[in-house]
Order: structure tokens, then C-alpha cells, then sequence
């Protein structure tokens, strides 16, 4: 699905991604690690579009994205959530799923003037669709609150409410389990879990906590100094001594 060949990418004199090669198979759940300043979070920048490599290629689908911006990407499939909510704080939960779907008819002014019917029926649809996924959610009691209102845990199911709203084929979670207390992250996590048994949804997810990686994710890629180290089951790799070295010996030199 997701194929990362040679990246690298520098800030000024500051080298964050180091000639990092790695695949996300499609229909897998695809756990990356490493300690703080591994190159996460950059590498993921990259993959979602938020910035271009200073060198190498990125592939979805065996096309070259390389540099598209974010947009372009959300067209061809790849969606992303944030470690920290990026919610509409300003409408409620319902609304925010509403305005996810593209090419929404009401968007058009003459649709909207001369069409209101036709507009009225695919809002209807809309509405439909975003209650069917509130209640997956079991977020039905805060379905009409703002959404600035609600927890961090209610703002990230909400968050991969909006992934469902849509029909993506890859979706990048940064961290999901910052911040959320543990009855809502078990509901994230069953989520993913669904979507990705019923609806063979591939993701790729960056993750401090460990628990949580060991229960979504095979395979794990560890990266450490802005590379790819190792990729195994989470068993191997909590037993992979260069793992251990790399998160408690220092192994992160030169990379952010």
C-alpha cells in the first residue's frame, strides 16, 4: 500500500530522516515505534504530504506521490489523524462528520439555489451515514454538543469518525492513545480493529504505548536515528536487544 524508498529529509543542519526505506502491506494494521527523535512523526509528515522529502520516493499504490500535498492525497485514499484532535470546535459532533464526504452538492451556489432538492436528499444521506457511525462510536449522548466541548478521548474517536465517513484505503493514526483514559481507548482501538477485519482497512500507527501496539499491530517497525532498524512481531521485537539499546542506550543521535 504505503512504500517509503530511501527518504531523507533535513531541517537547515539538522538530518530527521536518514535514507529510511520501509513497505505498509495493504489490509495490515502497521505499528511504528522508536525512541523520542527517532524521525516518527517527520517520516509520517512526509508520507501524509505535510512536507516533500529532501531526497527519495513515496508510493501509494505502486503511484509516485512524492511531494503531493494533502489534499491530493485525501483524493487518492490517504487519510490522517493528529496526536492532538483537530476538531471543528465550533460545531457539534454530528456536524463535524457531516462536512467530511466531498463533492457535496450544497457546496455549489447554483446546486444550492436551483437543486435544492437534490441537495437536501444527499445532505439527508449524509446525515444518515454520520448517525449510523455516532453510534458505532457511542458517542450518541454527545451527538449534538460542540465538539470543543468534549474529552480528548470523545475528540479522538470522533477524529476516526471522520476517517469513516469516507471510503479511504490507508489511514495514518499518530498517536491515538495520547491522552485518552483506557475505557475509551479500548473503544479506538475495537474500532480500528472492525474497520480493518470487516472493511480490510489498512493503517499505519505510530504509538508510545506499547500495550496497545502489542494488541493492534503486525507487523512493528522500529525506527531509531531517522532509519528503519528492525520490523518484526511485537514479541521479536521487545526482545531485540539493538531495541533495547536504542531506547535506553543512546541510539537516537542526529535525528528529531
Amino acid at each position: 500500500m504505503i512504500d517509503v524508498q530511501d527518504v531523507s529529509k533535513r531541517f537547515g543542519r539538522v538530518l530527521a530522516v536518514d535514507r529510511c526505506s520501509l513497505s505498509v502491506e495493504k489490509g495490515t494494521i502497521t505499528g511504528l515505534i522508536g525512541p523520542n527523535g527517532a524521525g516518527k512523526t517527520t517520516l509520517f509528515n512526509i508520507v501524509a504530504g505535510v512536507f516533500a522529502p529532501s531526497s527519495g520516493r513515496i508510493l501509494l499504490e505502486g503511484e509516485d506521490v512524492t511531494g503531493l500535498p494533502s489534499h491530493e492525497l485525501f483524493g487518492r485514499g490517504l487519510l490522517r489523524t493528529f496526536q492532538i484532535a483537530h476538531e471543528f470546535s465550533a460545531m457539534t459532533a454530528l456536524e463535524n462528520l457531516m462536512m467530511v464526504p466531498s463533492g457535496q452538492r450544497g457546496e455549489n451556489v447554483f446546486a444550492s439555489c436551483f437543486r435544492r432538492g437534490a441537495v437536501m436528499a444527499q445532505e439527508a444521506e449524509t446525515r444518515a451515514r454520520a448517525e449510523d457511525v455516532i453510534a458505532l462510536l457511542r458517542l450518541g449522548h454527545v451527538r449534538n454538543e460542540l465538539a470543543g466541548n468534549l474529552s480528548g478521548g470523545q475528540k479522538k474517536l470522533l477524529e476516526l469518525g471522520r476517517v469513516m465517513m469516507t471510503d479511504p484505503k490507508v489511514v495514518l493514526l499518530d498517536e491515538i492513545a495520547a491522552g485518552v483514559n483506557r475505557t475509551l481507548l479500548n473503544d479506538l482501538a475495537a474500532v480500528v480493529e472492525r474497520l480493518n477485519r470487516e472493511e480490510g482497512l489498512t493503517f499505519f500507527v505510530i504509538e508510545h504505548d506499547m500495550d496497545l501496539i502489542a494488541r493492534l499491530c503486525d507487523p512493528v517497525i522500529v525506527m531509531a536515528a531517522g532509519t528503519k532498524m528492525v520490523e518484526g512481531p511485537m514479541a521479536e521485537i521487545r526482545a531485540n536487544p539493538e531495541v533495547v539499546e536504542a531506547y535506553f542506550g543512546g541510539g537516537q543521535a542526529g535525528a528529531a
